[in-house]
């Protein structure tokens, strides 16, 4: 373990100090924009043991001296990006490895862009947690918070026709006030440590993975550019109440870099099917509403034959007469509601049938691995669910984006997983959190639900007003999602779940609690989603449930880590969902979790989280087949959808 003081008190000097541009609207190329993609091996270095953690700021070790370069030596390698750091080095200190580290990529930029008086950014999909960055020496800004993209302006440091270095330190220090949280401990039991040491714990369960974790890119914009679209759609109904009758409403809204008059501005728009049929197009103000009749709706996947249909908004800035700028954005038409018991979409009643999720795969970590993704989303489809929630942090763009095409809906949630102190300084972190991930979002039909915390320790006082300030926060940024978090306290003592839309209860009978007693499930489960619905009148979603299992490991009768108990745990709930549906007291179900994942290393853990449907390399279990069995069932119940003809019965 590292000495982490000149960590944390560097860490503090920078705050939580945010200086960049918000990276709102995914970097797709169009006839105005190029993208030049910065992913592929860098080098990478961690600050050695035997320097103090800030050495590499004091030292400068951002500016690139080819003679005497300080991100070279022992302490440097070849890193991947994307990827997490983590798993890649046999070197233990690398993977346990708390503090800065440095990463560098040369690259070449075009020298037309400066011809062209292009502007160009620096943009980065997701770093964890806190970075700061240089272009050729130059500081151009930081940020803190993983999960989440960001852009820095670097068109004036760059060399244009010329060799350019980027250099990113990266640190993953986390504190009671960063979100995730973690807690800094100091020893003083010198018999067992060393003087001056620091251990840290933390709260959520999951590996603390770090480094540069989605793509890099370099965007190329006009000078004067679109900086951000959003959509909201209504759908009007005929009276036979079928999609061919319903009218779909966009309400939008472009901002734009122009400082000049708004007499000036004007915005071409377009609207295409998924075929490439134009359906819309006018010359008008940049926020208005258009309508598009016979409409296709956008329908999650199982309840309806056509689910993920994806129109496409192009946007041309016109300035003065001239078009400056062109952005092309996927979207989906289609509403969400909600009453005392059902989410709703399309004023269709619909079930959740699906899993919590990680973003965690072998060696990558949490690196983004498209391979994986299509992967994931490919065993979704196959498992008949509908619905993923991004437990317990943001998830990327690219999965967003395959949620809107698979037709899979989502709760998508922030990296608050198990904060227990709520003060000033984590409430303004987490509002500026929430403001990126909705501006990040928004636009997508899958999203369903805001979800503001998995598990916080919401029977406080102090959760009362701070949850009642972020749910505020967030219907005044988007009333058209239902507002929730995920809570692990009782019915009766949660200060929080009183400012919600939709109630999402966690809870691992026979498993945490009265462990092996596989006959209290359905009696505790239906007692107490009861008592939450009856007391709050509100659609609850039983968001976590499921037992660990060892793949391989059977035992007759049943116990604890084995594949039978972990598929009896299932059965058992799948007993009390049905009773507590068919009485109009659950919106879905949600098995904790779809794969196995990494946590840090725990004498009850054997390598990780064991509680997936598949293993971490994405084979099924047997409760994964019995997981398949019941949502297909449900689909062929709920809406009519015929059985796969290799449909196993578990």
């Amino acid at each position: 373990m590292v000495n982490l003081k000149r960590i944390l008190s560097f860490v503090y000097v920078f705050g939580l100090a945010q200086q960049f541009v918000a990276a709102i609207l995914y970097p797709y190329e169009s006839e105005s924009r190029e993208v030049k993609a910065l992913d592929g091996l860098w080098t990478f270095c961690t600050t050695p043991q035997n320097l103090q953690q800030d050495a590499g700021f004091s030292e400068k070790w951002y500016i690139h001296e080819h003679e005497n370069d300080k991100l070279s030596g022992q302490h440097c390698q070849l890193m991947p990006v994307p990827a997490s750091y983590n798993d890649i080095p046999t070197d233990p200190s690398v993977r346990d490895f708390v503090g800065w580290v440095w990463y560098r990529k040369m690259h070449f930029v075009p020298k037309r862009w400066s011809q062209d008086n292009m502007k160009v950014f620096v943009r980065f999909g997701s770093v964890h947690y806190h970075a700061v960055v240089w272009m050729n020496g130059e500081q151009v800004g930081e940020h803190a918070g993983g999960h989440l993209p960001f852009q820095l302006e670097v068109t004036s440091v760059l060399n244009y026709g010329y060799s350019n270095t980027l250099t990113v330190a990266v640190n993953n220090t986390l504190t009671n006030i960063t979100l995730p949280q973690m807690q800094i401990h100091h020893p003083n039991d010198t018999m067992r440590y060393p003087s001056g040491y620091i251990t840290y714990t933390q709260k959520f369960d999951f590996f603390n993975y770090a480094g540069i974790h989605r793509p890099v890119y370099l965007l190329a914009l006009p000078s004067t550019y679109i900086d951000d679209v959003t959509l909201t759609t209504d759908v009007t109904y005929g009276t036979d109440g079928e999609d061919l009758a319903a009218v779909g409403t966009i309400q939008f809204s472009v901002s734009h870099s122009y400082n000049g008059s708004e007499d000036d501005v004007s915005c071409a728009v377009s609207v295409y099917t998924q075929g490439g049929r134009e359906v819309h197009h006018s010359i008008t103000t940049c926020s208005s509403e258009i309508s598009i009749k016979q409409a296709k709706l956008w329908w999650p996947r199982l309840l309806h034959p056509k689910p993920g249909y994806l129109y496409n908004f192009e946007v041309a800035l016109i300035i003065k007469g001239n078009g400056v700028d062109v952005y092309r954005l996927p979207f989906g038409i289609r509403t969400v509601s909600w009453n005392k018991s059902t989410l709703m979409v399309n004023n269709k009643p619909v079930y959740l049938r699906g899993f919590g999720m990680h973003e965690d795969s072998h060696l990558r970590g949490k690196g983004l691995d498209l391979v994986h993704t299509i992967r994931d989303f490919e065993l979704i489809k196959w498992l008949g669910a509908n619905a993923i929630r991004t437990s317990h942090y943001p998830y990327s763009e690219e999965t967003m984006n395959l949620a809107d095409q698979y037709g899979i809906l989502v709760i998508a949630e922030t990296p608050a997983c198990t904060i227990d102190s709520f003060g000033d300084e984590i409430l303004s972190h987490h509002k500026a959190v929430i403001n990126e991930l909705i501006a990040r979002d928004k636009n997508h039909p899958s999203v369903i639900a805001w979800s503001i915390s998995n598990e916080p320790y919401s029977d406080l006082t102090q959760a009362d007003s701070y949850f009642g300030t972020l749910a505020d926060l967030i219907r005044s940024l988007d009333s058209t999602r239902a507002v929730t978090f995920v809570t692990s306290r009782q019915w009766h003592n949660d200060k929080a779940v009183k400012h919600m839309d939709i109630i999402c209860v966690n809870r691992y009978a026979a498993w945490y609690s009265d462990s092996g007693l596989l006959p209290l499930i359905e009696r505790q489960t239906v007692e107490e989603l009861k008592a939450w619905h009856d007391k709050w009148q509100r659609p609850v979603i039983m968001s976590e449930y499921g037992a660990g299992s060892l793949s391989g490991f059977h035992k007759l009768p049943a116990v604890m880590w084995t594949e039978d108990y972990q598929v009896l745990t299932l059965q058992k709930h799948y007993l009390a969902f049905d009773r507590l549906r068919l009485n109009g007291q659950l919106g879905g179900e949600m098995i904790w979790n779809f794969a196995d994942f990494s946590t840090p290393q725990e004498y009850i853990r054997p390598g990780g989280c064991m509680k997936g449907l598949m293993t971490r390399d994405r084979q099924p279990k047997s409760a994964a087949h019995h997981a398949r069995w019941r949502y297909w069932k449900l689909a062929q119940n709920i809406s009519g959808f015929n059985l796969p003809d290799d449909l196993m019965y578990s």
